[in-house]
């Protein structure tokens, strides 16, 4: 695939999640376009490998549970002491059990919800100060097409993804009159290590509904976040961007 250019220069990015999957890739192509990167991960096996396999003196990282406000609001003063934040990737996520509601662990119910949703509001409320204060931002939250359709047997994710969505069409029009822009992405399932916490049922399922026939691809995904993280974006705010091969197109 022929990768677009983007000019990250100067600027400094927030990947949440960002030791594996979407977010590793994400950084990649920020760090490649001439932005400097800071990963939060819970993994520090994870990030520790990234960190040597990419090599680069412009990414640096931090153990974060972003369902954590005070551990956000620490890391986040320790990067704006010396740089502002220009770009926050919303990625940090997990798919959670597969079963019905009414059989659903409470304890894992509320996890989930709190690292997708909460862990979201965590970020942007900690983050927004300092973006007002430049007024710049490019703010990207990963939901999910879960959180339009609804996956039978994922009520959790699919409930903490749909309030992402409504998260980001608020903040959005709440700062719609600043150079920041909020928007979310609604990927449909993806060739990431997300899909082993699935059964091959539910993820057979998922595949069955997508009519390109095939699982997104990261550089594809990866694409469209880097240009929602643009000085050319200069429009579109608290918008879903769908990129689900066909399954969800609205």
């Amino acid at each position: 695939m022929n990768k677009i250019s983007f000019n990250f220069n100067n600027r400094t990015a927030v990947i949440t999640g960002g030791a594996q999957g979407f977010g590793l890739d994400i950084a990649k192509r920020f760090l490649n376009s001439g932005a400097k990167v800071v990963i939060w991960d819970i993994d520090p096996k994870m990030i520790d490998k990234s960190l040597k396999d990419i090599n680069n003196s412009s990414l640096s990282s931090s153990l974060v549970d972003v369902s954590n406000y005070k551990e956000v609001e620490n890391s986040v003063k320790e990067i704006t002491k010396n740089s502002n934040i220009d770009i926050l990737i919303n990625n940090a996520g997990i798919t959670g059990p597969t079963a019905t509601l009414w059989e659903y662990d409470i304890e894992m119910w509320k996890k989930v919800v709190d690292i997708n949703l909460m862990g979201t509001f965590n970020c942007c409320r900690a983050i927004v100060p300092n973006m007002i204060k430049n007024n710049y931002g490019r703010i990207v939250n990963v939901a999910s097409v879960a959180g339009k359709d609804g996956n039978a047997n994922a009520s959790a994710y699919s409930v903490g993804k749909a309030g992402v969505i409504g998260l980001t069409k608020s903040l959005g029009k709440e700062l719609a009159d600043k150079n920041i822009a909020v928007n979310a992405v609604t990927p449909a399932g993806a060739k990431t290590r997300i899909l082993d916490q699935m059964t091959k049922e539910h993820v057979q399922r998922m595949l069955s509904k997508v009519p390109r026939g095939r699982f997104l691809e990261v550089e594809e995904f990866t694409s469209l976040v880097c240009w929602l993280s643009s000085e050319e974006n200069t429009f579109s705010t608290a918008a879903v961007f769908d990129i689900s091969g066909g399954r969800s197109t609205y």
